[in-house]
């Protein structure tokens, strides 16, 4: 697949401050990535590396066959039309109108009014809102903002559209439907996003795979489903609990602890068939008696996910001998502190 974003071993500091720290990573054309991480970690300042506001301390960024660590500011320009650009706080001109808001990059271009006004009335008509097009953004709801937020950074055609914390302003069920255009965006116009965020809940919703940044740098990325089954840093286990809600809290485990007296177990689901009934004959099966005590088992792109949560009862080596028919049978678990 041909990558439309290439970044490569890239670092940038402010003084002392190293923002973003020996960064690689590839954004494959046609993808939905995000980016994800919790305030400081980066994520900002790795979208302005992309699109050329800001330029690197050391690396190199590739977007579609453009070095643009590359380029002059006037080459620059050039790149940037094909990349699309919306924001947390939707950045429109309170004085246009939504027509005129989303005309404006198109009268920049310097595109033809016939060609600009068809052009304005089929993407107002793609993120529904062509019967607002003479209304001002006063007059509209978050969402609806966000939607010519959306509309205009489709104005120029562009291959590569980058969301910076786009929902974070909007109440849940408008970020849905913000998600669910995005998601439209990439199937239909077949643009690739990339989605900067702080809320794992949005990269769930569409993304195929996730990039985890903490301190600057990348703790963890592939395929969604994948960090989500297995996360291998403390930063993406802390955000995919957040979403799942599967394994217990601190302050759960100690009122399970306080209501039992053996050893406590947490097991990963996933879409292995048969998974649940390999788990109980595995505990069940050494005389070992194992109660159910916390979980919860969800869908991620069709796919099952989650983790259920035993307290074990019996003689430690009954218990030894149920853990080591876990681990025989591939069975991820691991036993609570």
């Amino acid at each position: 697949m041909v990558a439309s974003v290439r970044i490569e071993s890239v670092s940038k500091t402010y003084g002392a401050v190293r923002a973003v720290d020996d960064v690689s990573l590839t954004v494959e054309r046609g993808s939905i990535v995000g980016v994800i991480g919790y305030s400081g970690a980066g994520k900002s300042t790795l979208v302005r590396l992309i699109n050329g506001l800001e330029r690197p301390s050391a690396g190199r960024v590739f977007v579609g066959d453009d070095e643009i660590t590359a380029l002059t500011e006037r080459q620059l320009l050039a790149v940037r039309r094909g990349v699309g650009m919306i924001f947390q706080q939707f950045n429109l001109f309170r004085s246009r109108t939504v027509a005129g808001n989303v005309a404006y990059p198109l009268r920049v271009a310097g595109v033809a009014k016939s060609e600009r006004d068809a052009r304005v009335a089929r993407l107002l008509d793609f993120v529904g809102l062509l019967d607002k097009a003479h209304a001002y953004p006063e007059q509209l709801s978050g969402g609806q903002k966000q939607r010519v937020g959306i509309a205009r950074a489709l104005a120029t055609d562009p291959h590569l559209l980058l969301a910076d914390e786009a929902t974070s302003a909007l109440d849940p069920e408008t970020t849905a439907d913000v998600l669910a255009l995005l998601r439209r965006v990439n199937q239909e116009l077949g643009v690739t996003i990339v989605l900067i965020t702080h809320e794992m809940e949005a990269v769930r919703a569409i993304a195929d795979r996730v990039v985890v940044m903490d301190g600057g740098r990348v703790v963890e990325q592939g395929p969604l489903y994948d960090v989500f089954a297995a996360p291998s840093s403390p930063a993406a286990a802390r955000f995919v609990r957040g979403v799942l809600h599967d394994r217990p809290s601190a302050a759960v485990l100690q009122r399970i602890r306080a209501a039992h007296d053996g050893r406590i177990i947490t097991v990963a689901v996933t879409d292995r068939p048969g998974l649940v009934a390999a788990v109980a004959r595995a505990l069940t099966g050494n005389g070992v008696e194992a109660e159910l005590v916390h979980g919860g088992i969800g869908e991620l792109g069709g796919r099952s996910i989650g983790a259920l949560t035993y307290a074990l009862a019996g003689p430690d080596a009954a218990v030894d001998a149920a853990l080591t028919a876990l681990r025989d049978a591939d069975l991820a678990f691991q036993e609570e502190d």
